[in-house]
């Protein structure tokens, strides 16, 4: 297949990132962008690149994700930190074939009061390119509990939820995210392939896993492509989407990923609608 001329999607790509060999260091890699996006215009800016990136490989759907919060250093309001981005996406959608949306991320090393800030203060924006909540940052067991409130409050204000889970190791968090905080999409959930429970639920509820092949492998969620679970789970009737998670951390785009997923797991083309 020619997965250039392909319309595509992306569900599960962050605004800002960078590499490292593991996913602590990779997370880390973040701090550099992070300390360049202080302003409005560069929010902007780096939205629209991105969009713009992104159509230009025949992507006709992007969800973006970042953490507000990072990018409040030099003062901007939470509120004009989300509206820039918003007009990045807008200002992309006006010149290319693409449309876009925005999920708010909230820090798991953070607290959940900063977490219940965000969700508040992006309210504003449901319906206006916000779409969803989603938490990140580096996993431990258990952390579904600490944002109980917050997520909550969310799913009330007609957020959707998405949340990072099973992506280190511990297949039981995607179980908590679904069952305690009403996640309707996972990012990764690779180790749901370990955990029964976590795994049923996900393919009787049709929970949507956003799996990111490149990144699992670089961050050694995986040792390498080959151990993917990605299409074992599409084979059992599990609902995957393939994504790119971080273009700059991972040197990768739609095309390269499917490209990746296709040589490894010799992808048909019905596969490929399915």
């Amino acid at each position: 297949m020619k997965f250039f001329d392909l319309p595509k999607i992306d569900l599960h790509c962050h605004l800002d990132g960078s590499l490292s060999p593991s996913l602590n260091e990779y997370l880390k890699a973040f701090m550099i962008p992070n300390m360049v996006m202080q302003s409005k215009e560069s929010l902007r800016r780096v939205t629209f690149e991105l969009f713009e990136d992104a159509a230009k490989e025949n992507v006709k759907y992007m969800e973006v994700r970042f953490a507000p919060v990072l990018h409040t250093v030099k003062g901007v309001e939470i509120e004009d930190i989300i509206q820039s981005v918003l007009e990045g996406i807008r200002e992309a959608e006006d010149k290319y074939e693409i449309n876009g949306n925005l999920i708010l991320s909230c820090m798991r090393n953070m607290s959940a009061d900063i977490a219940r800030e965000v969700i508040e203060k992006g309210r504003k924006f449901l319906g206006k390119g916000v779409v969803a909540v989603d938490l990140c940052a580096n996993e431990e067991e258990g952390f579904c509990e600490k944002f109980l409130e917050p997520i909550s409050l969310a799913r009330k204000y007609g957020y959707k939820v998405t949340i990072h889970a099973g992506e280190t190791g511990i297949g039981k968090n995607v179980l908590d995210a679904v069952e305690l905080l009403g996640a309707e999409r996972i990012g990764h959930g690779i180790f749901i392939k370990d955990h029964m429970e976590a795994y049923k639920i996900v393919k009787d509820k049709n929970i949507v896993l956003e799996m990111c092949p490149t990144s699992n492998v670089q961050t050694k969620a995986v040792k390498n492509f080959s151990e993917h679970p990605i299409y074992n789970f599409h084979k059992d009737g599990i609902k995957v989407t393939v994504n790119t998670d971080n273009r700059s951390v991972s040197n990768i785009n739609m095309k390269k990923e499917f490209e990746i997923v296709s040589k490894e797991f010799n992808i048909s083309s019905e596969d490929y609608k399915h």
